[in-house]
């Protein structure tokens, strides 16, 4: 019996809404059947609704959340299930691949009690206590975890981000449930090690028939592994479709906006001639530890940056992008070399011109919630480096920090409201400012963008285009997202392992790469069926 001849579909919602006690409904009118053996992406910008869908799915909505229709798992009615029913399910028939691996685990306890703990949870479903620990390393082995066997003794911390995520997918196929939801379970890997990651879950899924409801705020993911797409915007379902329907036949203009971002079309502004170089790193290094535990994070790096120009640097977790943008940034010495900015040397600046190199120079975090006080206004976050500077009196910062709004295209009310009141790129709009007060033409932006949807990401992208453009900004971009560097950058560095191993014009290391890692890092960037696609409609 194929998937879809089953009597009952793994999910049947009809008719679902979902609205919190703000009065706005997060979903409305969800209708939606997913046959056994399926994998279904739900794609959509963050607050599409995609997140209160698998909560309802999994019951997992706040008490302040109110349901009406129907969500029926399995043939069983669940929106009407106490908690001792829903802990019968969770696990056992609906499993969870959660986003942030980091969070997710227990630091305390080891991954082996962590794999246990589902058995132990589930003993109608489980096997023998005797069995818990070869099933355990047996999961991990199907996963992909090397030395299987001694990870069970290792804490989460031992392990790098691929490798905990490997751990939860083990985690949540422990018990064979029937429909598995992933959460945007490789948002913050880099692109080789989500590859091997969705590769390793799809894997699995395949070979054990389970239906899987995969959330992404990546369209090119969702092509590469999805039988079926969901397009969520608004809480309502604005298209269902097959991967290749969507990508041929789609005339939905959100879902049209969802792929023109998701191809790898360029829009940088062209380049003038300029050699005026504003940033230059020469034969860097850094090394923590001492003798035998010496570790050399960064190795013999140096590139320049000219101003009014974006230099990216890509590469995979722990290759030294960071280190080297920390010391840039004089928040680390370095061990060897030099970095100039604006002609000056601070590669080991302390105290007075550490003060003073970040009136010149900004750092733009990864997670604007972590940056920005969740205390203060937003009219106060902006005017503290202009304060801390001593720059005009209150009334010309009191201006200053509304021309700085109007830069980031936010309006004029929102300097009275908190940064949790804020959208995720309302927040980084606010950093941008932030970054801007003291008159720094120089922005480091350390990952940006990734906490960000897509088309959220091509808003910033345009605001950083802009800003560049009108202010002569320079920027320096840390990323591991290929999309976003082609899409921005002027020249490109690639790091593997502390060296820099290739740099070039952006059109020479996307179109033409010479080294192998490289070429590595472009095979393992997600959206090949949107490539595919784009090469067609070019020829």
């Amino acid at each position: 019996m194929t998937a879809t001849q089953h009597a009952h579909p793994v999910v049947r919602i009809e008719d679902l809404a979902v609205r919190y006690a703000q009065g706005t409904h997060a979903v409305q009118g969800i209708n939606l059947e997913i046959p056994a053996g399926q994998i279904v992406a739900i794609v959509g910008e963050s607050g599409s609704g995609k997140s209160t869908l698998t909560k309802a799915l999994i019951g997992l909505l706040p008490d302040n959340a109110n349901t009406s229709g129907s969500i029926r798992f399995g043939g069983t009615e669940v929106t009407t299930l106490d908690l001792g029913q829903w802990r019968e399910i969770r696990g056992a028939g609906i499993g969870l691949v959660p986003q942030d691996p980091g969070a997710s685990l227990d630091p305390v306890q080891t991954i082996g009690s962590q794999l246990i703990e589902v058995f132990r949870l589930h003993p109608k479903r489980s096997v023998p206590k005797k069995q818990w620990r070869d099933k355990a390393i047996e999961l991990l082995a199907s996963v992909g975890v090397d030395r299987a066997e001694q990870r069970l003794g290792q804490y989460p911390h031992e392990l790098s981000g691929g490798l905990k995520q490997r751990v939860l997918i083990a985690i949540a196929f422990a018990l064979n449930p029937q429909l598995l939801i992933a959460d945007e379970p490789t948002s913050a890997l880099d692109v080789t090690v989500q590859r091997t990651v969705l590769e390793v879950f799809v894997s699995l899924a395949r070979q054990k028939g389970t239906t899987v409801l995969f959330v992404t705020h990546d369209l090119a993911v969702a092509t590469d592994i999805a039988d079926r797409i969901l397009v969520m915007n608004g809480g309502k379902v604005l298209e269902d479709r097959s991967v290749s329907e969507l990508i041929s036949a789609s005339t939905n203009d959100y879902t049209k906006a969802l792929l023109d971002q998701a191809y790898a079309n360029n829009q940088r502004r062209e380049l003038s001639e300029n050699h005026d170089v504003v940033i230059r790193v020469k034969d860097l290094g850094k090394e923590f530890g001492r003798g035998s535990n010496a570790h050399k994070a960064v190795n013999h790096v140096s590139f320049e940056v000219a101003r009014g120009t974006t230099f990216s640097l890509v590469g995979e977790s722990g290759s030294g992008k960071s280190t080297t943008a920390k010391i840039i940034m004089g928040l680390l010495a370095s061990s060897q070399g030099s970095v100039e900015v604006n002609g000056e040397d601070v590669s080991s600046i302390s105290g007075k011109q550490r003060y003073e190199l970040w009136r010149q120079a900004q750092l733009v975090y990864q997670n604007p919630d972590s940056a920005l006080d969740p205390r203060q206004t937003v009219r106060a976050i902006i005017d503290e480096p202009m304060r801390n500077y001593k720059l005009g009196d209150a009334p010309w910062r009191e201006a200053r920090v509304n021309e700085l709004l109007g830069q980031v295209n936010l309006a004029p009310q929102l300097a009275e409201k908190r940064s949790p009141e804020l959208s995720g790129g309302q927040r980084q709009r606010v950093a941008i400012a932030r970054a801007l007060a003291s008159g720094a033409k120089i922005l480091v932006l350390d990952e940006a963008l990734s906490a960000l949807d897509v088309l959220t990401q091509e808003q910033i992208l345009t605001l950083l285009d802009r800003l560049q453009h009108e202010q002569q900004l320079t920027y320096l971009f840390i990323s591991h997202d290929l999309h976003v560097v082609e899409r921005i950058s002027h020249h490109v560095g690639v790091m593997r392992q502390g060296e820099l191993v290739e740099t070039g014009t952006v059109d020479q290391v996307f179109s033409n790469p010479t080294h192998e890692y490289t070429r590595t890092l472009l095979a393992a960037n997600p959206g090949e069926k949107l490539r595919e696609l784009e090469h067609l409609r070019r020829a």
